[in-house]
């Protein structure tokens, strides 16, 4: 493995050890030790692309396997979610794992319909991952009467432990699995499967039922109405909507494009260890996010815009050095340290390769920095994401709206992914990066109105601590 890796790595392991030893207590919630062991509980609960590969499909076919995914969690998203409100959202989380467990079964098959089987059920699956959980963790929160503060340190820590830690062993883990044993591709997916099961062990066992509205007197088309009448009435909902749906369709889109920006002549690049550098940048973010979710300001609102900018320019970087920018500037420079042969760094960013199998190229390096810079405001992302949504979503229907959210992200995706041998690379990115900065616009909106109701609160509250005559009432 080339030290460039090793570098980028090692860097971002420094800084997120760094951030979390130095935290003070300024910088944690004070909980009770009910809640710490409720979080624990919640808590313990890349190679798709190459896979696809290895089975001898083109870059459309792959793309229209992703299609497959992301349109099944469109169609099937708000059923189950709907579900899940009102059969139980415990059952829906034991219901993911399985019918992940089956998609991750399927990958054994090289059979092109089978592999699209897969997709559909991965989708309903993410659907269910991306709705259940977090409803069910708000619902138990409330339920068991813990700060709504709190839930702040739920939801940065499931990023920092789940998305973060457990993901880069996952990758280190695949990473052995395909190079270092030679069990195939395949092989992460059936580690994957062991795990899902002792997951679903733990939810059967530990966790309790809890349910949006469970009234029998209300079918799956009145609770669509319900939360469609939700987002249409409060305008805040309707703008997290947008936000999500604008932030994760450029992430997914950025999911299906990573590996072959990184590896366009077929570059011999660790999907595995780079797989686990961005989870570590991600637990980066998450680290930070903990941090600003602990104090009363800068509010979430507020410093999510400079997260989309970030991002946005982040995803700008693929275009730019596929401009040749780098390469004009390096040309007209007479004595560029990097264009003679006792320049010690050329081991580190290594020269452009034409040659299948080679080396990663040295846009190819600058390209992995800005992914992980994004993969960084990725983790950032969730946990402030997760705390909006529990501020301003209703109870009754949250998976339901949440599910919603995904329909607008789910059509984009499925466009960018169908288009994909059409757009070039270049394109799909700079699609990503624009709306990233809508986001961002977006998101300026949202923390406008957020301030204007909350002013509005403050004064109906004022108001009612004061009598007719203008006398305080305590007084």
């Amino acid at each position: 493995m080339e030290p460039f890796y090793l570098v980028v790595f090692g860097s971002l392991a420094s800084l997120v050890a760094v951030l979390e030893l130095s935290k003070t207590s300024k910088d944690r919630f004070s909980t009770s030790s009910a809640f710490n062991s409720f979080k624990n509980n919640y808590l313990v609960g890349p190679y798709v692309y190459y896979l696809y590969s290895h089975y001898g499909f083109g870059k459309g076919e792959i793309g229209h396997l992703f299609i497959a995914g992301f349109g099944s969690s469109m169609l099937f998203g708000t059923v189950v979610g709907s579900l899940a409100d009102k059969r139980g959202r415990k059952r829906a989380c034991v219901t993911y794992c399985i019918t992940y467990i089956l998609s991750c079964i399927t990958k054994h098959s090289p059979q092109y319909k089978v592999l699209m089987l897969g997709r559909v059920l991965g989708g309903i699956a993410t659907s269910l991952l991306f709705s259940a959980f977090e409803s069910w963790l708000v619902a138990e929160h409330n339920k068991r009467g813990f700060d709504q503060q709190w839930l702040s340190i739920t939801f940065a820590k499931a990023i920092f432990l789940g998305n973060g830690l457990m993901a880069i062993l996952s990758g280190l883990f695949g990473n052995v699995l395909v190079d270092s044993l030679k069990l195939g591709p395949v092989a992460p997916f059936d580690a994957a499967s062991c795990f899902l099961a002792i997951g679903m062990i733990i939810i059967l066992s530990t966790w309790t039922e809890n349910y949006g509205d469970p009234s029998e007197n209300k079918d799956l088309l009145t609770q669509f109405k319900g939360a469609a009448a939700a987002i249409a009435a409060d305008e805040k909902i309707t703008l997290l909507g947008a936000i999500q749906s604008l932030f994760e369709g450029s992430m997914y889109t950025f999911v299906f494009l990573w590996t072959p920006a990184l590896s366009p002549n077929d570059e011999d690049i660790p999907h595995g260890f780079i797989f686990a550098t961005f989870m570590l940048s991600s637990m980066l973010g998450s680290s930070i996010a903990s941090r600003l979710l602990a104090h009363p300001t800068p509010r979430v609102e507020s410093y999510m815009q400079t997260v989309f900018m970030l991002s946005s320019m982040a995803l700008l970087l693929p275009v730019v050095t596929n401009v040749r920018i780098f390469a004009h500037i390096f040309s007209i420079l007479p004595k560029a340290p990097w264009k003679t042969n006792s320049f010690k760094s050329q081991q580190l960013l290594v020269a452009p390769s034409n040659v299948k199998g080679g080396s990663i190229s040295f846009s190819g390096c600058i390209q992995l920095i800005g992914f992980c810079i994004f993969e960084a405001c990725v983790g950032i992302f969730w946990p402030s994401i997760m705390k909006m949504r529990s501020q301003y979503i209703p109870e009754e229907a949250r998976s339901t709206i949440m599910n919603f959210f995904r329909i607008p992200l789910n059509i984009f995706v499925c466009i960018a992914l169908y288009n994909v041998k059409a757009l070039p690379m270049t394109v799909m990115f700079g699609m990503c990066s624009a709306f990233l900065f809508v986001a961002s616009l977006l998101q300026r909106r949202l923390m406008v109105i957020a301030e204007i109701h909350k002013s509005r609160s403050q004064d109906w509250l004022n108001m009612e601590e004061i009598d007719p005559e203008g006398v305080p009432l305590n007084g």
